[in-house]
Parts: structure tokens; C-alpha cells; sequence
């Protein structure tokens, strides 16, 4: 959409046919049209203020109101050959954000239209046909022109491009916020300007000052349209007062000096705010004081008939304002700069000689901000030699310095000679006059109202340019965020979805590892006890092998390592089932992994963590560097050297060896007499060796160990008296001999490889009994089970939770974006509505400035 910034206006032309300057020729009609076109701008300066007014509030409240930049583009080749849209192009950025950049046309206002900015891409589309119908003629401003600020100007040029201090290094580091105070500073000053525009409007009176460079001739022009020498004249400057002539009728009619007070409010009827003089005692105080900042009022008598006197004119009152210099000091300089605002017309002095110095060129181009016309007098014009190109040269300046005032030169341009028009008749001078009270009486829709109507116009174009500016920054503040919405939004709403089967799938995943190794471990350490029970290694593995057996000499020491070999062969079995709870978990991680990469949104980072299996099972550090083992309630609950806590192989109550690791009386028993029979698998005969087993495992379950010897001295007196029993000496020889027989045999024959059976029966009933007394979570297999089980457990849900929280951490992070956005849009939505708001209102403000300049 094409957004315009610059105000519509009819082209200021020249000047309406103008009425003679005689007072008979101000008709009833012509002060009815002034009375009408005063209202309508005094309605303008109110509707305006308020703008305005809703412009500061709107940048407090509700927009950081930003302040644009145009510069012009190099033209390529190809613009250059193009429509003269293209050189229109200017660069729109902002000095708060080097970071926007957007092309846009400008487009000076023409009659009838208004003068705005567009983007290009709109404009190449839909505006560059009505380019080829423009006319350089009905523009109101220069493209130059149409590309800056009037009212609103900041300075912020601090310092050489590529400096450290240049704008772009030191506006870039102010906030928007700072920038935005200061163009509120600026709307404040122009609240207060109009301000005084409306008290100047509905004054009756108009003020004319007189100014120009020193030794321009001012004084002599002051006295030579008031017919007299009133004004000190001298070759060396001597005006540092503002002298305020005004008509002795304001005064009684009584000519005298009113010197004011400073700091005391004037009032003509109150003595006690100034002082009184006599006019010939003007010559003295402005010499003897021309170091002070005085403001003299002069009341004058002109006895010529009020169609030739400006201040006796019959029809308002005038006060002729003689200023000092411009370039006498920079004090004087400010002071006349300043009361210029409270000015209806600018009479400005130029010496033919000097034309306009660089005080002069500052002077008119402040004063053009609001008046468009000028009254200037080329003063000493009769002493130059080549008046023709003093003319041309005048002309040139005047129209770079004031277009207006050119365009009208044959009026507000006037060539003379003062002192000649004081020593006799000039007509040149003459013409002047006549001019000058045609300007400032007849035409006081011209003098009176025209700049209050040219300061309307470029502040609204001002507003305009303004508003326009930031409405281009809404629409792309609002089309971006309308895009983050549109990406972001989906996004949300999926994760959302999502959010539940995620959680779902990694409990599932989270039970099912933990569920499998569990499982897994119960297996592996069931096979491996069973494996142990029929006195095989739980495991096969390499580093564990079972010992050769020593023979009769060493049969202890060989229990002893049998035991220890079963013992650290489930201890390996512990081992095999950490090691595959690793490639379980393992898998479940990747599984947890590809999880985060399905279901988190692009741009979200991974998590960081690294799985390292081996860390699994690891000994716990205390703070003194020691590893922690854990046990519970006496039982083992880890994997001895390969994991946390006590092994098998390192339990002393396990490693303890004893003779029933020999001779297993009790499971024999049940072999051969149990009813039914042992609930091993083993199918054992019936021997003599078996027997003897019985019979001497009887005879050890008196008491002590088999071989000790209270063992043995209570055996042989037990022996001793069956031996007194006739029967019994008649069997115990061959019962002797067949347990003496039975005994060689089965420590020849059968020990090597009872042993281990024997050694693993009795190690799985130790583990059986175990469990018994402290529950299936309290056993060999159900602990490590449980345990292993529960690292894993643990690893999963560490993986789980980071992914969770990172899935949350997304969701509230495109929640936030998504409510960003669409607090943007909102803001942007309404920013635009009331930028455009603002350049209807101030539409209508301008037809009714409009109606004014055209008068």
C-alpha cells in the first residue's frame, strides 16, 4: 500500500491580482474574505495542536515514534535512462536501527496533490505511469526538499563519517527511546510556536522588523519611510537597541520615548514599566548604551495623508521595528533570530555592495521555515556602476534563499537608495512604499497570514513525513510478525499434539529397558546358580577356570579353590549382565535420542550429554576420594570388583570351607532314603562307596568338624563299646574293612568330581537360604536383578527428563513467540490504523491552509 507522509497543497503561485494600496479600495467584501480566512486558519492552528498533542501521547503511550532518514541514491545507468520516478528514489532508514533499510520514492507535492513516500516495489507497480504527467512547475517543494525534515529537524550530524564519534558510531548507541525524546522536544517547541502564531493571528495590529548586516542601511530606510530623521545614523554601526516605532495616536497622541524596564511587562498607561524620554534624547541614549540590550518604544506624529503614511495609515496599527545588525555579535545575532517569531513581516536590509553574507543566508533560511514572502530591500543601490549584474546576482541569491519572495520579486524585491529618498524625490523609493503598504495592508492574507499558513504547511508535511515513515516501519513490523505467526504457530500447535505420545513413548522406552535387563539379569544369574548347583562355572569365560585337582595331600586346599572358582565365576555372571544392561541402555538412549530429533522443532539445540556406558555400575567417590560399596542388609547387592558393593568371591562367610564340602551327609541322606529323593537332576547308584559316606557322615553329626579330634576320641569310644557286643564283633571286621574299602575308593575314585557338585550344591543353598529370609529382592539373582534394573532405570530416565525438558523449554519458547507475535501485530495493527488516522485528519487540516494560501 502506498503510504503517503507530505501534505496536499495547492501551488502557492504568484500573487492575486492586487488591489491598489489607496484604503478606499479595502472593501467591506475584501475585510469580510481576511475575517473568514483568519478563522479558518486559527480552526487549522487548533486542529493541528491537537494532532500534534495526540502525536506525543501516542509516542509515550503507545509507539516509539521513530525518526526517519531519506538520503538520496546514486542513479545507475538504467535508472537514469528510465521515467523520472527513479530519481525520485531516495534510501529510508532509521538512525536507531542500522539494521532497516528500505527503498522508497518520494513524490513533492504538486496542485491538488499530496506530496508522499511509497515503497518502491509498490510504486514501480502501481505509480510510475503517473510520473511521466508530472510537471516540475506545480511542485510545492524540490525533490530535494521533499526528502528532509522542516519543524522536526534533528541535528544529529556529531562528527566526521567514519569517526568514532560519526553519526552512525554515536546515534546508534542512543535508545529509540532517546531519539523519540528528542523529536518529542521538537513537537513541544512547535506546540508552543503555534501558540504564539495564534496570539499574532488575533492580534489587529502587524509588526514589521526591520533587519539586515551592519552598515546595510536600516536606520536611513526607517527614516525614510517615516519622512524624517528619527533613527541614529552614523557611518559606524550605532542601533544595538530594538527601536519599536509606533503611532503617537497609541500614545495620546503625545511623540515621546518609552525606555521599558527589564523583566517588567510594558504597558503604555503604566509608568512604573519603563521610563519616559523625549525623542531628541534617542541619538544620546542609544549611543551611551550601546553595549545593553534595550527595547525602546517611539511614538511618532505623521502629518502626511494617511494614504501615504505607514504608521497614520487609518486602517490598523503598525509598529515598525528597528533591529540591530546581524553580525554585529552573536548575542544581538540570537536576540533578532529569535523576535522574528513574533513577527508579521521580515523587512530585511541587504547593502547592494555586500549582498548577503553568511549571517544574512542564516537568517532567511530560519525565517523561510515560516514565511514564504519576504520584503527585501537591495539598500545603496544607486552607487553601483553595473547595476545589471548586481540585479542578476541579487536575484540569484534571493532565489536559492527564498523561492517565494523571487517568484513575487516585481513586489517584495525592490532596488533603492535611502538616503536619496531622503533628500528629495525617488521614485524607485517610492515604488517601495506603495509596495510595502499594499503588503502589509491590503494584502494581509499575505503578510499577516501566510506565514502562519507556510508554518502549517510544513508541519504538516512534517507530520506527514512522519507518520508516513512509521507506517511503512508498522506494515513491515505487522507483516513480519504476521510471518513468525504463521511459522510459529504450527509449530506450537504440533508440539502440543505431541507433547503427550512423547511422554508416553519414553515411559514406554523407560519401562521397557529397565523391564528387559531386568528380566535379562534374572535369566542370566538364574542359569548361572543353576549351572553353579551341578558344579559347573556359572559362566564360561576364559579368565575363570575351575582347578586341577592336587590330589589326596591337597584335598583341602582344592575345595577351597573350587569354591572360590563358582563363587567368581557368578561374580562374572554379575559381570556379563552389567554388560549387557550397557548395549540395552545404550540402545534405549539412541532410541530417547531419535526421539528428540522426531519431535523437537528445528533451531532448538540437542542436548549436549554424552552416554558413556562404561560409567555404568561405577563405585561411588566419597569426599575423601574412597570408593563407597553398597550393601544391603548383609546381603550382596553388587558386582564385587566389576561394580558397586562386595562380591561372591570377597565374602568371607561364602569362602569358608568346611567337610561337609567333602562328603554332602545331608544330601546323601535324602538321595538314598528320602522319599523323594533329592530335587536334583543327578541320578546317583547305590554303592558301597555310597554307604560309607553314610555311615561316616553319621559318624561326623556327633559333632566338630570331621577330622577333629574330639571327633575322633569320641568316635573311638563309641566304637569301643560296640565292640563289647558279641554281635557286633562278629560284623565289625567286615563292616571295618568295607567302610576302609569304601573310604580309599571314593577318595581315589569319586572326589575330584564330587567336589565341585558338592562344593556348587552347597553355594546355591547358601544363596537359596539367603533369599528366603530376606525376600526374592533380598536374593542373589532378585537383588541384581533389581539393581541393575534400576541403573538403568536411572540412565533412561535422566535421558527422558532432559528431553522433556528441553521439549518444554522449546514449547514455552515458541509460546512466547507466538504471544510476541501477536502482541507485535496487535500493536503494529493499531499503530497503522492510527498513522493513517492521523494523515486523514491532517487531510483536512490542509484543505482548510489550502483555501487560506490561495487567498
Amino acid at each position: 500500500m502506498a503510504l503517503s507522509y507530505f501534505p496536499g497543497a495547492a501551488r502557492v503561485g504568484s500573487p492575486q491580482s492586487t488591489l491598489e494600496s489607496s484604503p478606499k479600495h479595502l472593501t467591506e467584501g475584501v475585510q469580510e474574505a481576511y475575517v473568514e480566512h483568519k478563522n479558518r486558519l486559527l480552526q487549522a492552528l487548533d486542529s493541528t495542536k491537537n494532532i500534534l498533542g495526540d502525536l506525543r501521547k501516542f509516542n509515550k503511550d503507545s509507539w516509539v515514534v521513530r525518526y526517519p532518514q531519506l538520503r538520496e541514491q546514486a542513479p545507475s545507468t538504467e535508472q537514469a535512462s528510465s521515467s523520472r520516478r527513479k530519481s525520485m528514489r531516495r534510501s529510508l532508514s532509521f538512525p536507531d536501527d542500522p539494521s532497516f533499510e528500505a527503498e522508497v520514492i518520494v513524490s513533492p507535492a504538486k496542485a491538488g496533490l499530496t506530496r508522499s513516500v511509497t515503497l518502491a516495489t509498490i510504486a514501480d507497480k502501481e505509480e510510475e505511469p503517473a510520473a511521466e504527467s508530472e510537471e516540475d512547475g506545480d511542485r510545492l517543494v524540490s525533490p530535494a526538499e521533499a526528502s528532509d525534515f522542516h519543524v522536526f529537524r534533528l541535528d544529529l550530524k556529531l562528527g566526521a563519517h567514519g569517526s568514532s564519534s560519526s553519526p552512525a558510531a554515536l546515534v546508534a548507541q542512543l535508545e529509540k527511546s532517546s531519539i523519540a525524546n528528542l523529536l518529542d522536544d521538537r513537537i513541544l517547541n512547535a506546540v508552543n510556536h503555534l501558540d504564539k502564531l495564534r496570539s499574532r493571528i488575533e492580534d489587529k495590529s502587524s509588526k514589521v522588523l526591520v533587519t539586515g548586516d551592519l552598515n546595510a542601511g536600516k536606520s536611513t530606510f526607517v527614516n525614510a519611510l517615516l519622512g524624517r530623521e528619527v533613527m541614529p545614523v552614523d557611518q559606524q554601526p550605532c542601533t544595538t537597541a530594538f527601536c519599536e516605532v509606533h503611532d503617537a495616536i497609541e500614545n495620546g497622541g503625545k511623540e515621546e520615548l518609552h525606555i521599558l524596564k527589564e523583566g517588567v511587562a510594558y504597558s503604555a498607561t503604566d509608568e512604573g514599566t519603563f521610563t519616559r524620554a523625549s525623542l531628541a534624547e534617542l541619538d544620546a541614549i542609544v549611543s551611551e548604551n550601546e553595549n545593553d540590550s534595550q527595547v525602546l518604544k517611539v511614538y511618532l506624529k505623521d502629518p502626511r495623508d494617511p494614504q501615504a503614511s505607514l504608521l497614520s495609515n487609518g486602517i490598523v496599527d503598525i509598529s515598525l521595528i528597528d533591529a540591530p545588525g546581524l553580525n554585529r555579535d552573536n548575542t544581538h545575532t540570537t536576540r533578532v533570530f529569535a523576535r522574528q517569531e513574533e513577527i508579521d513581516v521580515v523587512v530585511f536590509v541587504v547593502s547592494a555592495e555586500n549582498h548577503f553574507t553568511l549571517s544574512a543566508k542564516e537568517f532567511l533560511m530560519n525565517a523561510s521555515h515560516e514565511k514564504a514572502y519576504l520584503f527585501i530591500v537591495v539598500n545603496k543601490y544607486d552607487q553601483i556602476r553595473d547595476k545589471a549584474k548586481c540585479r542578476r546576482l541579487v536575484l540569484e541569491q534571493i532565489k536559492t534563499l527564498s523561492p517565494r519572495t523571487y517568484e513575487d520579486a516585481e513586489d517584495l524585491v525592490h532596488f533603492v537608495d535611502s538616503q536619496n529618498a531622503l533628500q528629495g524625490d525617488a521614485p524607485s523609493f517610492r515604488n517601495l512604499e506603495s509596495a510595502l503598504r499594499s503588503f502589509v495592508l491590503v494584502k494581509r492574507s499575505k503578510s499577516k497570514l501566510a506565514p502562519a499558513s507556510t508554518y502549517l504547511t510544513k508541519l504538516l508535511s512534517d507530520v506527514d513525513l512522519l507518520v508516513g515513515a512509521n507506517a511503512i516501519v508498522a506494515q513491515t513490523e505487522l507483516d513480519r510478525a504476521r510471518n513468525d505467526i504463521e511459522r510459529v504457530r504450527p509449530v506450537l500447535e504440533k508440539m502440543k499434539n505431541s507433547r503427550e505420545i512423547l511422554e508416553e513413548t519414553l515411559e514406554s522406552v523407560e519401562d521397557h529397558g529397565a523391564s528387559r535387563t531386568r528380566m535379562r539379569t534374572k535369566e542370566l544369574l538364574t542359569d548361572a546358580v543353576e549351572r553353579v548347583g551341578q558344579g559347573k562355572l556359572g559362566v564360561d569365560i576364559p579368565s575363570v577356570t575351575l582347578p586341577s585337582y592336587p590330589g589326596l595331600l591337597g584335598i583341602w586346599d582344592y575345595v577351597r579353590d573350587v569354591r572360590r572358582a563358582l563363587l567368581l565365576s557368578l561374580d562374572a555372571a554379575v559381570k556379563l549382565a552389567e554388560d549387557e544392561a550397557r548395549v540395552v541402555t545404550t540402545e534405549a538412549v539412541n532410541t530417547i535420542t531419535k526421539l528428540g530429533d522426531e519431535h523437537l522443532p528445528e533451531g532448538v539445540e540437542r542436548s549436549r550429554r554424552v552416554f558413556m556406558p562404561e560409567a555404568m555400575f561405577s563405585a561411588r567417590i566419597d569426599k575423601k576420594g574412597n570408593r563407597k560399596s553398597r550393601r544391603a542388609s548383609g546381603t550382596v547387592v553388587a558386582g564385587g570388583i566389576y561394580g558397586l558393593g562386595i562380591g561372591l568371591a570377597q565374602r568371607h562367610d561364602m569362602l569358608e570351607t568346611t567337610f561337609f564340602d567333602l562328603f554332602d551327609v545331608h544330601h546323601q541322606f535324602w538321595v538314598h532314603f528320602g522319599e523323594g529323593k533329592s530335587d536334583s537332576d543327578e541320578e546317583m547308584a547305590v554303592s558301597t562307596l555310597g554307604y560309607a559316606s553314610v555311615g561316616l557322615g553319621a559318624l561326623t553329626m556327633v559333632g566338630g568338624k570331621a577330622l577333629g579330634a574330639r571327633g575322633l576320641v569320641e568316635g573311638i569310644v563309641r566304637v569301643w563299646d560296640l565292640l563289647e557286643n558279641e554281635t557286633a564283633r562278629k560284623w565289625a571286621a567286615p563292616v571295618l574293612g568295607a567302610v576302609a574299602i569304601g573310604v580309599a575308593a571314593y577318595f581315589v575314585v569319586e572326589l575330584p568330581s564330587t567336589v565341585p557338585r558338592t562344593v556348587g550344591r552347597r553355594i546355591k543353598a547358601s544363596l537359596a537360604k539367603e533369599g528366603e529370609e530376606l525376600g526374592e529382592e533380598g536374593s542373589f539373582v532378585g537383588a541384581h536383578a533389581a539393581r541393575v534394573s534400576r541403573e538403568t532405570r536411572k540412565v533412561l530416565r535422566l535421558a527422558s527428563w532432559d528431553l522433556k525438558e528441553r521439549f518444554r523449554a522449546a514449547m514455552e519458547e515458541r509460546g512466547r513467540e507466538v504471544h510476541g507475535a501477536e502482541e507485535i501485530e496487535r500493536r503494529a495493527k493499531k499503530a497503522l490504523e492510527w498513522f493513517n488516522e492521523v494523515e486523514r485528519r491532517a487531510s483536512e487540516v490542509r484543505e482548510s491552509v489550502l483555501l487560506v494560501s490561495t487567498a
